[in-house]
């Protein structure tokens, strides 16, 4: 069955599937160039439906060092090659500059996914999300948010929440990485090859 993809634009970036779509999370770029650019080789293999992006696009922010492969304008460039099937929220370093940079909306702090039956609620993490506060959302709606670095996923007060952690800058021990949610089925994969460490089920 083709799946039938509608957006409405708003402050919000609303968007509703008619189906169970395979749709890929990724997070906290802050302006590494080489980490979006094997991102996008993950969205060419992974042919998600749609492509999340949780906040923290091209500044590096105080509290992490500049990396080495840092270049805001080749980041932007990166993000632009997929201005068509992103949707973005913000995060806490992003700012008024980086959506002049950007082809895209991305200053929302918060975005819904309706996908068939599931309502997934896109956030950066530092103003709602499972270590803040949880959005007022029905018993089995998904949270995907960023911040942490750190790639995790767990059922909190029935909704499941979920990090892919950072494509560029890791943290907790582990490897830059992405997230496909596919129906239900959520794994999450290696940045550098794609393959899934983890995996859980969101029913």
């Amino acid at each position: 069955m083709e799946r039938m993809i509608t957006i409405r634009p708003s402050f919000q970036n609303f968007i509703s599937m008619n189906s169970n779509p395979r749709i890929l999370f990724f997070s906290d770029a802050h302006g590494v160039p080489t980490a979006l650019k094997a991102l996008r080789a993950r969205v060419a293999a992974d042919s998600p439906d749609v492509v999340c992006f949780l906040g923290d696009a091209l500044y590096h922010g105080p509290r992490n060092g500049v990396p080495a492969d840092y270049d805001t304008k080749c980041a932007a460039d990166e993000f632009n090659a997929l201005a068509d099937r992103i949707v973005a929220v913000r995060g806490n370093c992003d700012a008024e500059i980086d959506q002049m940079m950007l082809a895209f909306p991305m200053m929302g702090q918060y975005a819904t996914v309706l996908a068939g039956s599931v309502r997934v609620f896109l956030s950066h993490g530092h103003v709602w999300g499972p270590d803040e506060k949880l959005p007022p959302l029905p018993a089995g709606s998904v949270v995907a948010t960023g911040h942490t670095h750190v790639p995790t996923v767990d059922l909190v007060g029935g909704i499941w929440c979920f990090n892919p952690g950072s494509v560029s800058l890791p943290k907790g021990g582990s490897e830059p990485s992405y997230a496909l949610l596919d129906g239900r089925s959520l794994s999450f994969r290696r940045l550098s090859d794609g393959t899934a460490f983890r995996e859980a089920s969101l029913q």
